[in-house]
């Protein structure tokens, strides 16, 4: 693991034991759980690492979702947001351009890292700067030609923009898959049916829990949908650092890079917005 995902780790850690703080002992449990972890990774990749985390943390504390305060004010701020934006998306000269652009500008709703956000300013920077790497076009003609689209979201309140941007697609046969159970503020099924993507997509679950997509970890039902779909459309960088490695042709992702550790991955500036497809 890279030094700076630890540093990572541990800023978010300090900031949730100090919203639910733990017992003198369970503390101590926990901090001797997550050194171990940190500096024994066995090759694991961050969002397993972070659902190991997690689940230690859930355990210990008997909190089931702490992020659920996040997720509720997050899927508020947005479908606020939603009634905004979606009359001007309608009106746009470039609809797609503009649907896609607020939904990678939503990707900053993200309370897993270590950052601030501010929904506001993100998509003000979204919708005038460059793409760091733009492959929207390709992407556009990709949804024309497929015959099914799998979407696999990230975080509530983003996922209200992926709706906006799904309903601008005009696709008849869109899956979106969330994860399977909670895990920082990710999507589940719950929190989709609650922005009711279930009117314009196929809801399903990956069957996992750690923040990202692991295909050797996703359910049989899942993995028959992805393996079936003639595009992939991956939200997010928690997506992305599970889905990397898998060299798919089907594959954009789209994202904000929020560290530099993927903005060298993909040599890209920390901050910039991203539409890029795996082509070999």
């Amino acid at each position: 693991m890279d030094d700076r995902c630890k540093t990572c780790f541990t800023n978010s850690y300090d900031k949730l034991l100090e919203k639910f703080p733990l017992s003198g002992c369970a503390s101590l449990e926990f901090c001797g759980f997550f050194n171990r972890l940190i500096e024994n990774d066995e090759g694991r990749n961050t969002p397993l690492i972070q659902r190991d985390l997690l689940h230690k943390f859930k355990e210990l504390n008997g909190v089931a979702d702490p992020f659920l305060n996040e997720k509720a004010q997050s899927n508020a701020i947005a479908l606020q947001l939603y009634k905004e934006w979606k009359p001007k998306v309608l009106a746009s000269a470039n609809p797609f351009n503009l649907s896609l652009r607020l939904a990678i500008a939503g990707n900053i709703m993200d309370y897993g890292t270590d950052q601030e956000f501010d929904v506001h300013a993100t998509i003000k920077k979204a919708l005038h700067v460059d793409f760091a790497l733009d492959d929207s076009a390709l992407l556009a003609q990709r949804i024309k030609e497929a015959k099914t689209i799998l979407y696999l979201g990230d975080n509530v309140g983003e996922i209200v923009f992926d709706k906006l941007f799904i309903e601008t697609m005009m696709h008849n046969n869109v899956v979106f898959a969330v994860r399977g159970y909670p895990v920082l503020n990710d999507a589940t099924l719950a929190d989709a049916q609650e922005i009711e993507m279930d009117k314009i997509a196929d809801i399903i679950s990956n069957g996992f829990d750690a923040p990202s997509t692991i295909l050797s970890q996703c359910s049989s039902e899942f993995l028959d949908v992805y393996n079936s779909a003639d595009l992939i459309i991956s939200k997010g960088q928690g997506n992305l650092e599970g889905l990397i490695g898998e060299r798919d042709p089907r594959l954009f992702f789209l994202l904000m890079v929020k560290c530099n550790v993927i903005g060298e991955r993909l040599n890209v500036k920390k901050g910039s917005i991203v539409v890029f497809n795996q082509k070999n």
